[in-house]
């Protein structure tokens, strides 16, 4: 009887099941979002490593040998021209002078002598011709005298800011021997390496090449107040390296920046007609930058692509796209190579304006 029982019951589930509707499940497809590149007039800031050079800097040598007397300045100092700095021992040069000085009265007495003698018809007038050619010669060894007595006291020959002192009191100092150097960092130089075609792009360009006034980076990574100003471009190529050099000059009222510094010049350049893509659309393996091209079939497949430069959220396209490609702006690390996929086109003009909102 139970068993009769459990069999009806079981056909009666059977039956129900059977009845009831089946419910489809329905698997969404995945819908990515695509665009294509933008051809558009920008700007971009390319750095440049640089290398600062003091507006004025000099060495400070010995012009006279002999043992350093005295040193009237101290390193980092900072001095105005004319100002004293070293004495190197004068005694030798000051005996000198003395002689030369008694040298040229010893003439002059002479001289006068001989002018009466010749008053008087005693001696010819080419006596005192010649005493007056011993005075001259007497006078100009007097005068030379003087000039090395005065190579004993070195002088700033302008404002600026004393730098390492390598030798100290009652040091043996030879002629040429290196004292110290004296810096100007009232404004600074900014030397910078540019390529040839960057170069030829900038002088031939020269209506639509941007502003000369450049930027400098410090190696702390904080922007100088102070913008400069591009002012000179060297006469030749660097053979080695195919690059020629630019100045740009820097004020510096704070005198912040100081000679042999480095730093990262900011000079923007105009790009016209560049082709930019989303940065987001692309991936990278292996160093080499690829995007998902999508065909007319809704495939997706790789391309490799050269980015020229780089901007906020964007690359410039070199090579390995046109304006009319479909590339994959969603979804690239969901996507495969070959892989077909349902698609929603999104205006390019609208894609960079979001990226500009979201930016901001």
């Amino acid at each position: 009887m139970k068993i009769i029982v459990l069999s009806i019951i079981a056909c009666t589930l059977m039956l129900q099941f059977a009845c009831s509707p089946k419910k489809e499940e329905k698997q969404e497809i995945a819908r990515y979002a695509i665009t294509s590149p933008l051809i558009m007039d920008t700007t971009f800031t390319k750095e440049y490593v640089s290398q600062i050079k003091s507006f004025q800097n000099i060495e400070i040598r010995a012009q006279e040998k002999g043992f350093l007397q005295q040193i009237y300045v101290d390193e980092g100092q900072f001095v105005k021209a004319g100002q004293l700095l070293f004495r190197i021992m004068p005694k030798i040069y000051e005996a000198e002078y003395q002689k030369a000085e008694a040298e040229a009265k010893v003439a002059e007495i002479e001289l006068q002598n001989t002018r009466s003698l010749v008053d008087k018809d005693i001696v010819s007038k080419n006596e005192q011709a010649l005493a007056q050619a011993r005075l001259d010669h007497a006078n100009a060894e007097k005068a030379l005298a003087k000039l090395h007595l005065s190579f004993t006291e070195i002088r700033a020959p302008f404002n600026g800011t004393i730098d390492r002192i390598p030798k100290k009191l009652g040091s043996l100092i030879d002629e040429g021997e290196l004292l110290t150097n004296l810096s100007d960092n009232r404004q600074v130089f900014a030397y910078f390496n540019v390529s040839e075609p960057e170069y030829l792009d900038y002088q031939t360009n020269t209506k639509n090449r941007g502003s000369n006034t450049v930027n400098l980076l410090l190696a702390n990574n904080q922007l100088l107040p102070n913008k400069g100003l591009i002012e000179t471009i060297e006469s030749e190529f660097d053979s080695e390296t195919g690059n020629i050099a630019f100045r740009a000059k820097f004020p510096n009222p704070d005198k912040l920046l100081r000679n042999g510094e480095t730093g990262k010049v900011l000079m923007t350049l105009p790009l016209t007609n560049a082709l930019v893509i989303p940065q987001k659309a692309t991936y990278e393996t292996q160093d080499q930058k690829y995007v998902f091209i999508i065909d007319k079939e809704g495939v997706a497949r790789s391309k490799n692509i050269q980015v020229a430069y780089e901007l906020p959220d964007l690359y410039v396209i070199s090579a390995g796209l046109s304006q009319g490609d479909k590339i994959l702006l969603e979804g690239v690390q969901k996507v495969k190579d070959d892989q077909k996929i349902q698609t929603k086109f999104e205006d390019p003009a609208k894609v960079l304006l979001s990226l500009k909102l979201n930016a901001e």
